[in-house]
């Protein structure tokens, strides 16, 4: 890599960086990733000793110095774990359902081994106890305190106090979409600065405030100049060549590279690598959404929606109740939506505004009549005249108007988790004019979706909320229905009434 960089440098010293300004940026973005992972490592270590010394503390029988250097030997382990599921890796995107998942995987792990060797070692009959009330307090503990940490570091990443410089190569549709992406999500942690493009494929002003900075051969200015520390490769029409040196050159300014795969659509979480010699092979296992799996989703989809209405059965009367007493009309308001393969169901609601008369509809312009969503937006929240009652916005803001629809459910209409279903009035204009559209309808719609805990509810992009929904179907698993489900109460919480 020195001898590399020699000669780069050597080629025309005038138009580059000096070593040591580079030098300079090599070590900033390390000593600021290794500050993050010392810090990380060291909440994780207090903790488990925490976790530890409070253990110990609940059993006064097992007080003694032997079950606290048990105890320290289990943080240790703990720690060895993570360290090596890559658990210290600095990561685009780590929800709180993952953090937690991973944590407890390495805390069972561990418990399970320290179980083995002390059992190898002793004959204490309080063994069991002692090493699962350790696993819990552990559990507890770190988790708290990593998911502390993790929305810390995501509110100061939304106020802009800390990120990483972010370049884009490629000003075409793909390097614009990773921008707004970017720019939409601050807690990613990558702040974009600008493009690198010689042929921009789209006009510099597309995003406003981002612009074209240069050519392939202005990277290490560029870098120098606007303290880049991340480059993002999406496509670009400089030849294959160009790009691969721009990637060498990053790395040798010690600037980390992440690359935007060709066919990226058909990259999912289950990739497989090989080589054929020095060329690597991409295997992307798919999801059958026929297969046997989502088979067993729908069934046990039914068994938990059946439970569900058995358990909220008193909820859902009082609601009932309360929509007849609001104002006249039905309780249930049915609406035709289009499920899985385009098949058309009646969406059950709690009927949460007044019923409007038919000379009131007819003296309404015509353009007020059906409402139009805005341009490139999906339909939602509160379309035209707002009729809602009293207690109909309550239920809407808290979502208990969708609680019906696990009747739809129960009958094989829906599922718990996936793509929400839309108005069959609409479907036929978006398959039509909006990318991948009609890939949604392979598996059944859902009361909650990746899409809807993403924030994408209501009047939202609809390309958006169409990326969401088949990369949800492409990676599809019973974990990942179980993280929805969990990320969708907070979801509700932290939203305004959009649906």
């Amino acid at each position: 890599m020195a001898s590399a960089l020699t000669q780069h440098l050597t080629a025309d010293p005038a138009a580059r960086p000096s070593l040591e300004a580079r030098t300079a940026v090599v070590e900033r973005r390390r000593r600021r990733t290794r500050l993050a992972r010392l810090t990380y490592r060291t909440a994780d270590a207090a903790m488990l000793l925490a976790a530890s010394v409070t253990a110990i503390a609940f059993a006064p029988a097992s007080q003694s110095f032997s079950n606290f250097a048990w105890g320290v030997a289990y943080a240790l382990l703990t720690l060895l774990i993570l360290e090596a599921r890559g658990f210290y890796d600095i990561r685009l995107q780590d929800t709180p359902v993952d953090t937690v998942a991973r944590i407890f995987a390495a805390t069972s792990i561990a418990a399970m081994t320290l179980t083995a060797l002390r059992a190898v070692v002793s004959d204490d009959p309080t063994l069991t106890g002692q090493i699962v009330r350790l696993w819990a307090f552990a559990l507890v503990f770190l988790g708290a305190g990593r998911v502390g940490i993790t929305l810390d570091r995501r509110r100061a990443l939304r106020r802009g106090e800390t990120g990483f410089n972010t370049l884009i190569i490629g000003a075409g549709s793909v390097g614009h979409l990773i921008a707004r992406r970017l720019r939409e999500r601050p807690e990613f942690g990558l702040r974009p600065i600008g493009f690198l493009d010689k042929d921009p494929l789209i006009d510099a002003d597309a995003d406003e405030g981002l612009h074209v900075l240069g050519a392939s051969w202005d990277l290490e200015q560029v870098v120098q100049r606007y303290d880049v520390e991340q480059v993002v490769v999406t496509f670009s029409t400089a030849p294959h060549a160009v790009l691969l040196g721009m990637i060498r050159r990053c790395r040798e300014l010690g600037v980390e590279v992440v690359v935007v795969p060709r066919l990226f659509e058909e990259v999912s979480n289950r990739v497989e690598v090989e080589h054929l010699g020095g060329v690597p092979l991409l295997r992307a296992a798919t999801v059958d959404p026929r297969g046997w799996q989502f088979g067993i989703k729908y069934a046990v989809d039914r068994i938990l929606a059946a439970l569900a209405l058995l358990v909220a059965s008193p909820l859902l009367l009082a609601l009932a109740l309360a929509v007849r007493l609001s104002s006249p009309g039905p309780i249930l308001f049915r609406q035709r939506r289009v499920g899985l393969d385009g098949r058309e169901f009646d969406m059950l609601k709690f009927r949460s505004m007044r019923v409007a008369t038919p000379a009131a509809e007819q003296e309404l312009p015509a353009a007020e009549q059906e409402f139009v969503p805005e341009e490139g937006c999906a339909p939602g929240g509160v379309e035209g005249e707002d009729r809602r009652t009293r207690v109909g916005e309550v239920m809407r803001r808290l979502s208990l108007d969708e609680l019906p629809q696990l009747l739809n459910v129960l009958r094989g209409d829906m599922a718990l988790v996936g793509p929400r279903p839309e108005r069959t009035s609409y479907v036929r204009a978006f398959e039509q004019h909006v990318y991948r559209y009609g890939d949604r309808h392979r598996v059944k719609s859902g009361l909650t979706g990746w899409a809807q805990v993403q924030g994408l509810r209501g009047q939202t992009p609809l390309a958006d909320r169409v990326e969401w929904d088949n990369y949800y179907i492409e990676n599809w698993s019973l974990w990942f229905d179980l993280k929805i489900m969990l990320m969708t109460v907070p979801a509700l919480l932290g939203r305004h009434d959009v649906e």
